[in-house]
């Protein structure tokens, strides 16, 4: 239908009415009200009404017709770097320790009284019992008697903290001496060994090396998957075999397969076990025997992925594991899912394992090799070292 723009333009005498074709027989006499109307001029042409049809679909039409406002156009967030996706995610730590921070120290001398308030609060953070003496002892040698404000214990706090995790910070190596390099990734049930080993995939390929996988935890289909998955992503294939199958079989025939295709890199999964159910870990531990059969030197690398969730039970799962199959490294992940993230400076001190890397998220940029002056920034609610 068109919609007219404009009037017609009127002529100077008006038209007669047009009678209609069926018009009657025999007319009658007009009326002085027909003859007013003829007599009146042509009105002003109205544009015509659209045949709206029932009320509903009138209502539809309308609506349709309607011109929708445009929606603003909005920026796209910035992508957050690598300190601030870290600090955001030691947000629950960082506030549990600057918040008590803050309330014991506001121009305050530092005294016992404050050094023993400190000293609860850091182990109330999980840095565990001996970091937090540690840590104070030091504070009570260079301050003690002094006026100090909270941000100065603050970077103190830092200090410290960053020295105890510096001699554990090493990104992981990959060796070249041996072809295929075997790494064995164990941990608990919910860890996040199969992501981590996903991400780990993506950033070796990245940097150019051939990689494999193998599907190491045959009781669980959905590990499976997501490895297959993993493996889509980064273009390794994937060594699996059927829902239950021996696990150490499996790891095996990954290696041989590795080792005839001359790849780089083979990342075994394994499943997740309770370090305090023998059974598994002596499962775990022949996993390991069988490698050796091929290579007496696999595995190269045995990571144990810990959960920063589980605060200072963390501690029982390196014993443990490292006792059964001399634990190389650690990967700490969902950092930024706790409170407890003071968990990684008590695993330092207590073990002195080589931190790897920790994660803070999903995807495969939020897991990052381990800084220990930027993880100590984070970890009391400061400024990144780099800003300051």
């Amino acid at each position: 239908m068109r919609w007219p723009f404009g009037r017609k333009k009127q002529d100077s005498s008006p038209e007669p009415v047009q009678e209609p074709e069926e018009a009657l027989e025999s007319p009658e006499e007009e009326t002085p009200d027909e003859l007013a109307i003829e007599a009146s001029p042509e009105p002003e042409e109205l544009a015509p009404v659209p045949d709206l049809g029932e009320p509903d679909e009138a209502i539809e039409e309308l609506e349709e017709s309607a011109e929708e406002p445009e929606a603003p156009t909005e920026e796209p967030a910035p992508k957050q770097g690598w300190f601030a996706r870290l600090r955001q995610g030691l947000s629950k730590s960082s506030s549990r320790i600057s918040s008590g921070v803050s309330a014991i120290f506001t121009r305050r001398t530092l005294d016992d009284e404050t050094l023993e308030e400190l000293e609860d609060l850091l182990i109330g953070a999980d840095l565990g019992v001996s970091v937090a003496v540690r840590i104070t002892a030091n504070l009570s040698k260079s301050r003690f008697g002094k006026e100090v404000t909270d941000e100065e214990i603050k970077q103190a706090l830092a200090e410290e903290v960053a020295q105890i995790l510096e001699p554990v910070s090493r990104s992981l190596e990959i060796e070249h001496r041996t072809t295929p390099q075997a790494l064995l990734f164990v941990g608990v049930n919910g860890s996040g060994k199969t992501t981590t080993i996903g991400k780990i995939a993506q950033s070796q390929g990245q940097a150019g090396r051939s990689l494999m996988l193998a599907a190491g935890d045959t009781f669980r289909a959905a590990a499976v998957e997501q490895l297959k998955i993993w493996g889509e992503r980064t273009g390794a294939p994937v060594v699996t075999r059927p829902e239950g199958a021996d696990p150490a079989g499996l790891a095996f025939d990954a290696l041989k397969a590795a080792q005839e295709a001359q790849t780089d890199l083979l990342l075994i999964d394994t499943a997740g076990r309770l370090h305090n159910r023998q059974e598994l870990m002596d499962e775990l531990a022949k996993v390991v025997r069988v490698l050796k059969k091929l290579d007496e030197t696999a595995p190269h690398q045995v990571i144990l992925v810990l959960d920063a969730t589980i605060g200072q039970n963390a501690l029982a799962q390196v014993k443990a594991f490292k006792d059964m199959v001399d634990v190389t490294g650690l990967i700490v992940t969902k950092l930024d899912g706790t409170a407890k993230g003071g968990v990684v400076v008590a695993l330092a001190e207590e073990f002195g394992l080589p931190i790897h890397a920790v994660g803070v998220g999903e995807g495969a940029e939020d897991l990052r090799d381990f800084d220990p002056h930027i993880f100590a920034h984070a970890l009391v609610g400061l400024p990144s070292p780099t800003e300051t």
